[in-house]
């Protein structure tokens, strides 16, 4: 199976990448002291790049890396070694609290668990990466206000978790991922605590969201929800096992 990935050779080593690319990972390796002078390689020299308004899906069993590179790519971990541009800025080389700025500009974050505040309104949950970011009380309603009603929830956004079904509760998080406008949507098993129809529908949202000029990158060890994306990584043994167009758009 050919690989259509970059390779790190194409990478100049200390220059920045071309415009066209919000990510670029260069040999990028991640690797866990486990004591006893043992080491586990969870990603061993992964080098690919994601244009703006691509939509990505990795992919790879349990133990394969694919969660360690989303962690990476996420801003929620540093590698051991390599480089990765994160919108023209080599993040790689940053430390914790410049990270955490970076994830509250540059990513939004769409997970299985949803990872809703339970006492707080669908409003409020949206909010909180504005209140973070120190944007006015005024402008962080208004954006919030906006980002439910793009997700079809203005009915909903003064109901709590609880009085809302898992769709719902996943598409304020995909509300709350937007509402910062990031550079790139990173959904980790977006579907996975959700039953198959609910599942299509937020699929459906993001096919519409990408439509909409996001970039996405999806991760998942589900083929037919791999499929939604243009694009699939497989990740296998901390390597890129292949890189292709997803049978959609073959």
């Amino acid at each position: 199976m050919a690989l259509t990935g970059t390779s790190s050779q194409e990478l100049a080593p200390h220059a920045a990448p071309p415009s066209g690319d919000v990510i670029v990972v260069e040999d990028l390796w991640r690797t866990y002291d486990m004591g006893s002078e043992q080491q586990v390689h969870a990603l061993r020299g992964v080098s690919l790049r994601i244009r703006y308004n691509e939509y990505v899906a990795i992919m790879g069993p349990s133990g394969s890396g694919k969660s360690t590179l989303m962690n990476l790519i996420g801003c929620l971990d540093t590698p051991t070694r390599g480089k990765y541009w994160l919108n023209g800025q080599l993040v790689s080389e940053l430390d914790d609290d410049q990270l955490a700025r970076i994830r509250n500009k540059e990513i939004g974050f769409v997970f299985q668990t949803f990872n809703l505040l339970a006492r707080a309104t669908a409003l409020h949950n949206v909010e909180l990466p504005l209140i973070y970011n120190g944007t006015h009380a005024t402008a962080r309603l208004e954006k919030a206000r906006q980002a439910l009603t793009n997700v079809g929830l203005e009915s909903r956004m003064f109901h709590k978790p609880n009085e809302l079904s898992g769709g719902q509760r996943q598409r304020v998080a995909v509300a709350r991922a937007l509402v910062n406008s990031p550079s790139i949507i990173l959904a980790d098993e977006p579907t996975g605590n959700l039953d198959s129809k609910t599942g299509i529908e937020i699929m459906g949202l993001f096919d519409q969201l990408h439509a909409n000029g996001n970039t996405i990158v999806l991760v998942t060890h589900e083929p037919d929800i791999a499929e939604y994306a243009h694009r699939v990584i497989h990740i296998r043994d901390g390597e890129i096992f292949s890189d292709e167009p997803s049978k959609r758009f073959r």
